[in-house]
């Protein structure tokens, strides 16, 4: 039997980040298309899709994860590849990609650090409303 093969864009999140959290439901409000399908670093799932590209889940999540077309992006360039993808003005942040990826990821990896600090975190991943599950993968992998 053939396995089931992932979705064309994925973004995969820590679960227990309020900010995550938040930037996720940003998302799936300017892609209305909802070409963008989502999992937290969190899930078997995760581990299913980072495999294959070498990488290992971390027990704390430090980056935004974005798979685009069988390729791993992460960090800031996740953040702005995935902002090229959104309706209205967000889109134009793409721009910032000319940006020396070092010094932007500076600014990711910043935030990232603190976000716990700024923003809170779960106990546990939140679950989507019924409204919402539709754009998340399984937590468990096929």
């Amino acid at each position: 039997m053939p396995r089931a093969q992932p979705p064309d864009t994925v973004v995969l999140f820590d679960g227990v980040c309020n900010l995550c959290n938040g930037t996720v439901l940003f998302i799936i409000d300017r892609d209305p298309d909802a070409r963008i399908r989502f999992t937290a670093l969190q899930s078997q799932r995760a581990a299913a899709l980072l495999a294959p590209h070498g990488v290992v889940p971390k027990e704390e999540p430090d980056s935004f994860v974005l798979l685009q077309d069988g390729k791993l992006y992460e960090r800031s360039t996740a953040a702005l590849r995935v902002a090229r993808m959104l309706k209205g003005p967000w889109r134009f942040l793409y721009a910032f990609i000319v940006v020396p990826r070092p010094l932007r990821d500076l600014v990711y990896r910043t935030i990232a650090r603190n976000r716990y600090r700024w923003f809170g975190r779960e106990a546990q991943c939140r679950i989507p409303t019924p409204e919402l599950r539709a754009r998340f993968l399984p937590e468990t992998a096929p």
